[in-house]
């Protein structure tokens, strides 16, 4: 039985349907910006802890809907939770971001992960989560399920973290791109498996987040990222789709070949440029500059409105990136109400 939403504009905007305005949400709205996920945070030792406990879990991704209002809810998780279900375990170190003991390095590495249905099965704390979600939600605004992009997953399951450069996961596709693929097919299986499930738990749209992407250069994305997010989006046709590749102005044309409805953009992509190049078919997210919210309520009310004049319609706001940690609360409603308060012309 179809869901029932008191507001649906996320969900009617994702596919296109006609709208008075846009929809809006943030990415990493759930999370630091917000004093009651402070407070629920204290309460557990770390980070993992925190997101492997549904009841927290879903209590944080309600948090935005009733503190910001805004049109849609992205389940609190972590990309990483993929490459730990397929196991690779990962350290989330405080204010220095993920960690992996070990690395994969070589074929053996590879062969002794999990992937498909066997990594997926790992991560029903996240189902769980999203059921429960689902519930306190009781129909107020649709969910958002997630994964990491699997050219963004390997790149942390080689590098071992965050980089400036990623030249250990780079050298790989050039060195032996065989292992490259084989890697990559693994976490798009692994992948399939764990979005079906949040799809089946109650995620109304999914959001693959290729946080890497800008690191590649263009052959590159084009043979190691793109056939993989194809992939991903064939395997889930009952459900919209968004693919954010952070940086990626190069392989627009690629991306809105996809069989996805949404694509997301970096702040540094001009809504004009984008759409010359995924055409008139796809629905744009973004793009405004997360530090824009730093700003007085005056200035980010502008910067908001001349955001939506570029975009036009066929579009879902959202900043370029995720909002930053310590972004002032004020910055964050003033760009909220500045989105809700237009109104598309008519005619």
């Amino acid at each position: 039985m179809p869901d029932i939403f008191q507001n649906d504009l996320f969900l009617r905007a994702a596919r296109g349907e006609t709208v008075d305005r846009p929809p809006v949400w943030l990415m990493r709205q759930a999370g630091r910006i917000l004093p009651q996920y402070r407070a629920l945070r204290a309460n557990f030792p770390d980070f993992k802890t925190f997101v492997k406990t549904p009841e927290a879990a879903a209590e944080a991704t309600v948090q935005p809907v009733d503190e910001l209002g805004v049109d849609a809810a992205i389940i609190f998780s972590d990309i990483l939770v993929v490459p730990e279900a397929m196991g690779l375990n990962y350290e989330m170190l405080e204010a220095r971001g993920p960690r992996f003991p070990e690395v994969i390095e070589n074929q053996a590495g590879v062969d002794a992960l999990l992937s498909g249905e066997n990594a997926a099965e790992h991560l029903g704390y996240v189902y769980d989560a999203l059921r429960l979600t689902k519930r306190t939600l009781a129909g107020r605004v649709p969910l958002i399920g997630f994964a990491g992009a699997p050219w963004t997953i390997l790149a942390y399951m080689v590098e071992g973290s965050g980089s400036k450069t990623f030249s250990k996961a780079r050298r790989m596709l050039y060195t032996n791109p065989v292992l490259a693929h084989t890697l990559l097919q693994k976490i798009t299986d692994t992948t399939i498996a764990y979005l079906t499930g949040q799809v089946a738990a109650g995620a109304n749209l999914l959001q693959l987040f290729d946080s890497w992407a800008g690191e590649l250069p263009p052959a590159h994305y084009r043979a190691f990222a793109v056939p993989y997010l194809r992939q991903i989006c064939e395997a889930l046709p009952g459900v919209p789709k968004t693919v954010f590749a952070k940086s990626a102005w190069f392989a627009l044309e690629d991306l809105g070949e996809l069989p996805c409805e949404v694509i997301g953009l970096d702040w540094n992509t001009p809504p004009a440029f984008a759409r010359a190049r995924v055409g008139e078919s796809k629905i744009l997210q973004g793009n405004l500059d997360p530090c824009c919210l730093y700003a007085d309520a005056e200035t980010i009310e502008a910067g908001t409105k001349e955001m939506l004049r570029q975009f036009g319609r066929r579009h879902i706001a959202n900043l370029g990136h995720g909002v930053y940690p310590d972004t002032p609360l004020e910055g964050v409603r003033a760009f909220v109400g500045a989105v809700k308060a237009w109104r598309y012309a008519h005619g």
